[in-house]
């Protein structure tokens, strides 16, 4: 029995279904982890979190398991006892488990045994439910290994606690949201009272199509404090000291990194959520309408802060409504970010437009112009390899302010989850900061005049987005109050103190573009209820809470 422990933490990041690069990467840790005595993974590390209906199919589960017992066997070189995330198949049943290996042999494994079935998670599909875990045994060391949900029910904690586990290390596939460190934190401080045992909460980072991991990983003593904060948004690995003394178990190690505050953290959300989906899928780059507004220039400053300037590019498509001033401000964005600008006008194609439909008025004909743009923006795509990236913001997508084939189409949208005030708030920090490891200026990315002046769609003369929506200011807290917090019309008004009447009329608009969403590209994921993975409503629905 031994009353020392070397315990490295690695926060990594994964790639669904690449079982053999997962692997290497997972040794190669391993190997800079010399002089641990075990190493920890996040959850499913080695086939990638969440692998949805991957693990439906047998031949996944079934290399899935040849490469665990290669991870195995690759213990019996030096190096630390590896606890690591994969599938686990019996019965004809799918586990998603945690494997202790060590000197070429399996010493252990946990199931886990609570499944998360809500918002972005549906474990309960792919995989069987464990038994409560019990501890499993290394160097004399009774190590209770819950698997990220089972710490948020106490049945798992408590259940390790009462056989005897000396300390908890939880393998977690964490995806981000807003004030979700605290959350965590908060949950994890309860479990380490309950149960008088010391927690290793170890996360995963990078972006998975919708789906952005944050890390933030931590380590708290059974009183609640926070002895190790590693970082967010970056893979790392840290070698931890534990000690048993007369209470217990304690780490010696302490460690804290500065975790992002608000709106940064969206910031860096969208920089990684981008950046990973464009490499992974193959793109060269990206291109996008470079409209001279606040979302194109947002969206633009994201693209060049994740993939360098080299591999962005923006077209300003002027139409006859096309102010001079944003012509001058998609000129100066684009200098700003150092990236590519061309400019295209769309008239020619409006005019043949209007000889093939002359009677076409109102806002089919006002739609021609968004869809035109996005036909231009898609020949370029396909002709140079470059992914289109939508530029429209939660608000927009909320209440369908936006061309369905128009300015909806495209590969992804890392505005998709950000209500229009949130974009205000990014623009205005990232012109005054720079995020951490982003390839952008130092300085400024866009115009300030982009931030202040009202902001248009231009498919009409003096258009204005208060000509048909409410300011923003009033409009985003009733849509949070309807999406995020799923209020009714009346608890929306007792909470924002607007007109129910506006509210209902709210309702209607967010609930009717329901279809419009569904065909909407993927982008990150920010909130507790963004469109696509967490929230979804029948389009065919009749129900409302309001008049």
């Amino acid at each position: 029995m031994t009353d020392r422990l070397i315990i490295a933490l690695a926060q990594m990041n994964q790639l669904v279904g690449a079982l053999e690069a997962n692997a290497e990467a997972m040794l190669e840790v391993r190997r800079k982890a010399a002089g641990a005595d075990l190493i920890l993974y996040p959850e499913l590390q080695l086939t990638g979190y969440p692998p949805e209906d991957l693990v439906l199919k047998p031949e996944f589960v079934r290399r899935t398991m040849e490469a665990t017992e290669r991870l195995v066997d690759a213990t019996s070189e030096p190096g630390p006892a590896m606890l690591f995330g994969t599938v686990i198949a019996e019965d004809g049943a799918s586990y998603n488990a945690m494997v202790l290996a060590n000197d070429g042999k399996i010493l252990g494994r946990t199931l886990k045994h609570e499944l998360p079935n809500y918002g972005t998670f549906d474990e309960k599909r792919i995989f069987a439910a464990g038994p409560l875990p019990s501890p499993l045994e290394y160097e004399g060391v009774k190590i209770g290994v819950p698997i990220c949900e089972d710490i948020w029910w106490d049945a798992a904690c408590n259940n390790l606690a009462n056989e005897g586990a000396e300390l908890l290390l939880v393998p977690n596939g964490s995806p981000y949201e807003l004030d979700k460190d605290q959350i965590r934190q908060k949950m994890v401080r309860a479990r380490t009272l309950g149960t008088g045992l010391p927690m290793v909460y170890l996360n995963r980072v990078g972006g998975q199509d919708e789906l952005v991991f944050d890390g933030s990983s931590f380590v708290v003593h059974p009183d609640g404090e926070v002895i190790v904060q590693m970082a967010d948004w970056e893979e790392a690995l840290i070698l931890t000291e534990w000690r048993r003394e007369a209470g217990g178990w304690c780490c010696a190690t302490k460690e804290r990194d500065e975790l992002d505050g608000y709106p940064e953290d969206i910031y860096h959300a969208m920089m990684l959520g981008l950046r990973d989906y464009v490499q992974r899928n193959g793109f060269p780059g990206v291109i996008l309408g470079l409209s001279g507004g606040i979302d194109s220039a947002l969206s633009a400053a994201v693209a060049v802060d994740a993939l360098g300037a080299d591999k962005v590019w923006g077209v300003m498509m002027p139409s006859k409504y096309t102010s001079e001033e944003s012509l001058e401000d998609a000129r100066e964005n684009a200098r700003m970010l150092g990236c590519r600008h061309d400019v295209i006008p769309i008239i020619p194609a409006v005019q043949a437009f209007d000889e093939m439909l002359p009677d076409l008025k109102g806002v089919a004909a006002e739609n021609v112009q968004a869809r035109l743009r996005m036909v231009t923006l898609m020949a370029l795509s396909n002709a140079e390899g470059q992914m289109l990236l939508t530029t429209g913001n939660k608000s927009e997508m909320s209440v369908g302010y936006a061309t369905l084939y128009g300015d909806m189409a495209g590969g992804y949208s890392v505005l998709k989850d950000a209500y229009k005030t949130t974009v205000f708030a990014l623009s205005k920090w990232r012109n005054s900061n720079k995020p951490s490891g982003a390839l952008g200026p130092d300085g400024p990315v866009m115009p300030e005049r982009v931030i202040t002046k009202p902001p248009t769609a231009e498919l009409r003369p003096g258009q204005k987005d208060q000509d048909t929506l409410p300011p923003y200011s009033v409009l985003d807290p009733i849509l949070e109050g309807l999406v995020d917090k799923e209020m009714s019309v009346k608890e929306v008004a007792l909470a924002t103190g607007s007109d129910v009447a506006l509210i209902s009329n709210i309702e209607r608009m967010l609930l009717r573009a329901e279809y419009k969403r569904r065909q909407a590209p993927p982008g990150v994921k920010i909130g507790a209820r963004n469109f696509g993975r967490d929230r979804r409503y029948p389009i065919s629905n009749f129900f409302r809470t309001g008049a």
